[in-house]
């Protein structure tokens, strides 16, 4: 029998996370309201007149800083030490910071309504502020708490699997793909806002791949077979019959071949940037493969280093349309993922997925979406995935972000789609 997954679920092996865990170098969970926008130091989080706005994390930590000084003049040697540390940065970067914060509250250089330039001594935050505490609820946004459950379980290998549950309605399982860390993704203006817009209105399961996040790191056995096993692992763990799978990137083969061989458990399949074949696979060239054992090679000298550059090589092409500083965040979040061995050897394996003769199984119908400037995932990988699946609508999308971006337009299409097909 099936049981409904909600917040009475017993925690029976893992560890308990409550939501929007503030990032480790913010200890104030207080939300701060002022002009229309809110600041929420719990969740890292902009919200103005009720929409989120995208943040980069140096110029947020620059701007909660000075909300939460908002008594005085906060010199420039003082936030450079609170947002940067010992690392080395030019005075022309706190500029920079100041600039994209007050461009994201509607504020300017030359107004200076809410940060105030005092010169030769600082910043100065001057407009009138609402502090609310941590579990005050605001006319500007009306979201409940959601909190992650982490559980483990087993799989027929013997390997142990974390994944994690929140939010609360019908269940969708996210099917897993490397670069996921359950508990770091929390913290990441890359994840953030999928976790907390996809368990808004349902129960979310999602998973670490093995040798991912807080999944065993052994990765003795990795094949498409035992992705599927895994996937069933966490299904049957929580005796779910018949679910939605969402499949973004690798987690498509892996969506796509689980319906195919269970046809009877799942209902629906959202394919995002997703494909069926791996890119040595659908190589056409020497040139092809010469590029993908560089960035094997890539990973092999630079993953574990301090250095983001060598991983920046994949964050840039994951999301193209971002800044430096966005990149260099998910540069470090990658290093936490995993280790450099298991990255090769992950994706060494995906690149060799080929599960085309698998899709004419597939019964439930899906939805296909795809950026049409992908680097990652080239556009036409989309087009034929749809093509090949029996009951599909493919639904193209205006981003060059194989990962989509709060602030994008792409990512509420994405959204209303994936509702409304999964809704019909």
């Amino acid at each position: 029998m099936s049981r409904h997954v909600d917040a009475s679920l017993a925690i029976s092996w893992g560890v308990r996370w409550e939501s929007w865990s503030s990032p480790p170098c913010q200890n104030v969970t207080v939300r701060y309201e002022f002009g229309g926008c809110l600041l929420d130091t719990d969740s890292y989080q902009l919200l103005r007149d009720g929409a989120p706005v995208h943040v980069e994390p140096g110029a947020f930590d620059v701007l909660a800083h000075l909300v939460q000084h908002r008594d005085r003049i906060v010199g420039k040697n003082e936030l450079l030490d609170d947002i940067w540390g010992d690392r080395f940065v030019s005075e022309s970067a706190l500029t920079t910071r100041i600039k994209q914060a007050r461009q994201a509250i509607g504020d300017d250089g030359a107004t200076q309504r809410y940060i105030k330039t005092t010169h030769g001594r600082g910043y100065r935050f001057v407009g009138e502020v609402d502090e609310l505490g941590a579990g005050t609820t605001t006319s500007l946004v009306d979201q409940p708490a959601i909190e992650q459950r982490i559980h483990f379980c087993h799989t027929h290998d013997g390997l142990r699997l974390a994944y994690a549950i929140m939010g609360d309605g019908p269940v969708i399982i996210r099917a897993a793909h490397w670069l996921t860390h359950l508990d770091y993704d929390w913290h990441s203006p890359v994840w953030h806002h999928w976790l907390a817009d996809l368990a808004r209105d349902r129960t979310l399961v999602r998973y670490d791949e093995r040798g991912c996040g807080l999944s065993d790191l052994d990765l003795s056995n990795c094949s498409l077979d035992d992705w599927v096993g895994d996937l069933k692992a966490v299904a049957d763990s929580l005796e779910l019959e018949r679910f939605p799978i969402l499949g973004v990137s690798q987690g498509g083969p892996v969506a796509i071949a689980f319906a195919a061989r269970y046809p009877e458990r799942v209902s629906k399949l959202v394919l995002m940037n997703t494909y069926c074949r791996g890119s040595y696979i659908r190589a056409t060239s020497d040139d092809d493969r010469s590029e993908a054992e560089v960035q094997l090679e890539l990973i092999r000298l630079g993953w574990e280093r301090d250095d983001p550059r060598f991983r920046r090589f994949f964050t840039s092409a994951i999301m193209p349309d971002a800044s430096v500083e966005y990149w260099d965040n998910f540069a470090e979040l990658l290093r936490r993922t995993t280790t450099a061995e298991n990255a090769v050897k992950l994706i060494s394996t995906w690149r060799r997925v080929d599960i085309t003769s698998e899709m004419p199984h597939v019964r439930c119908p899906a939805l296909v979406l795809h950026s049409r400037g992908d680097m990652r995932v080239p556009y036409e990988q989309g087009r034929e995935l749809a093509a090949l699946l029996p009951d599909s609508r493919f639904v193209p999308l205006d981003s060059l972000n194989h990962l989509l971006r709060v602030d994008e337009p792409a990512w509420s299409v994405f959204l209303d789609e994936m509702r409304g097909f999964l809704d019909s």
